[in-house]
């Protein structure tokens, strides 16, 4: 658990300094907004990770064995990409700005796969639960550092200052890397044809994989469209200002989602995978609908902090239901790629249907657009009745 922790801040730390944290300091320094709006492409490696996840899966480094020796070498890479930035500026640099991004970037998606990979091969079907609550608790402080702690740190020290602070973080994922132990696991494919086919033959011959994967696509979308809009209905929908919704959205909101993953990660022990998915499930599906109530109320300090608390609550224990679900489908061979290609799948509907939320408001207001994504996340729950017998199997853990 000590390691889900330290591996989940070691995830978490990079995502702000490419995204929102980057985005403040060329805010600060002039560049242009359209310039601004181009490096959100930064985050194109997060989203094409499982193209290289069979190269991890089928290559071990010389040290440290398959799992630790990349989480290792995609960390230095992270170290020095953040040491590069902050020697960089943004304002002299634009162009090699974005490519140390990049790079980063590409590093911290990289080191995703591995670390999902590790905590696949090395949690037990009960562990699970728990084990994902810690890393998301470890996760979501490393945002909070690189993100809030690093805009108050630019205005006392400086940015290049601050970025070498940031990748001194890095340091506390590396000590945790080498303090733990490589998973003893199946051997490495045997070939990069086998790295690549494998996880797809495995998980096609599976009973009901069709549905395995439409279950993944639709189990958070009703939660992720809700979430698509819910900062500017706060403020646009019902009046709230600016620092009103950042100290209850974000700071209510991220103490929510840590609790709410530690709660769902205790009762998993007791309910099980399935059980857990139905009751999350349900739970985070009526979540939206307190934003609906928000909307017919007005502005209502009190409906506002028990929407925003139920909503993250909820999310969270659904979150360490359904990552524990993405882990138990994975074989341990190939777990690197197929938890990438996974979550790359989980990610497609809200894709899809995330730009459609303006329209939607627009057509049949607030209140009536927090209850249809409260209807969207039906077929979710539907499919887990369709699998229940697999999802059940699925106790058992995979060797």
């Amino acid at each position: 658990m000590a390691t889900m922790a330290v591996l989940g801040f070691s995830s978490g730390l990079p995502l702000a300094l490419t995204g929102g944290t980057l985005q403040a300091w060329m805010a600060v320094v002039g560049v242009d907004l359209k310039t601004i709006g181009i490096f959100s492409l930064v985050g194109l490696p997060y989203t094409l990770k499982f193209l290289w996840s069979p190269l991890m899966d089928r290559y071990v480094p010389p040290l440290l064995g398959r799992r630790r020796g990349w989480m290792v070498a995609t960390q230095i890479a992270m170290m020095l990409g953040i040491v590069a930035m902050g020697l960089t500026s943004p304002r002299d640099a634009i162009v090699a700005m974005g490519f140390l991004a990049l790079i980063v970037a590409f590093g911290s998606a990289s080191q995703d796969i591995v670390i999902d990979a590790y905590r696949t091969d090395v949690l037990a079907e009960k562990e699970r639960g728990a084990g994902t609550a810690v890393f998301v608790t470890g996760y979501r402080i490393a945002m909070l550092v690189s993100g809030a702690l690093a805009l108050i740190l630019s205005d006392q020290i400086g940015w290049r200052a601050t970025y070498l602070f940031m990748a001194a973080l890095v340091l506390v994922g590396m000590s945790g890397v080498l303090l733990a132990a490589e998973p003893a696991v199946a051997g490495a494919p045997r070939s990069l044809r086998e790295a690549i086919q494998g996880p797809l033959r495995d998980f096609f011959g599976r009973k009901g994989a069709v549905s395995l994967l439409l279950l993944i696509v639709l189990f958070k979308l009703g939660d992720a469209y809700a979430g698509t809009l819910t900062t500017a209905f706060l403020i646009r929908g019902v009046g709230f200002t600016p620092t009103e919704v950042g100290t209850v959205n974000k700071g209510l909101g991220l103490i929510s989602v840590i609790v709410g993953a530690g709660i769902g990660g205790s009762l998993m022990v007791k309910l099980g995978l399935f059980r857990s998915l139905v009751v999350f499930g349900i739970l985070q599906a009526v979540s939206n609908l307190s934003f609906s109530g928000l909307a017919l109320a007005g502005k209502s300090y009190p409906m506002m902090i028990f929407a925003v608390a139920f909503e993250n609550l909820t999310g969270g224990m659904g979150t360490a239901a359904f990552v524990a679900l993405l882990m138990a489908l994975c074989d341990k061979r190939f777990s690197a790629t197929q938890f990438a290609l996974l979550s790359s799948l989980a990610a497609l509907g809200r894709v899809f249907i995330s730009p459609t939320s303006g329209f939607m408001v627009e057509a049949m207001g607030w209140a009536a657009f927090f209850f249809l994504t409260t209807v969207t996340a039906l077929p979710g729950l539907g499919m887990l009745f369709v699998l229940r017998r697999q999802i059940v199997a699925l106790t058992q853990d995979r060797t």
